[in-house]
């Protein structure tokens, strides 16, 4: 459970460089680039310790965090003016 919350919070802080690092208008503002932010780590982390990058119960760090949410902002962008 405290990976989980040291994730989240690892997240709220990438969610707010990715969004300092690809400015631009985003159809959710800041509040969805933290969210992805949050959800980038969450990914990050428990995709790095599928791929044995991370040991069981570590989070992902601050680097791994920002380009998830960087990836996922992306991803939100395209998906976004799509639709």
């Amino acid at each position: 459970m405290s990976s989980l919350l040291g994730a989240i919070l690892i997240g709220l802080v990438a969610g707010a460089i990715a969004k300092f690092l690809m400015p631009g208008k985003d159809p959710g503002g800041i509040i969805i680039t933290i969210l992805l932010g949050v959800v980038g780590a969450v990914v990050a982390s428990y995709l790095g310790q599928w791929l044995n990058i991370y040991e069981e119960g570590q989070q992902a760090g601050l680097i791994g965090a920002v380009v998830g949410a960087m990836l996922l902002l992306l991803i939100y962008r395209l998906f976004k003016k799509s639709a």
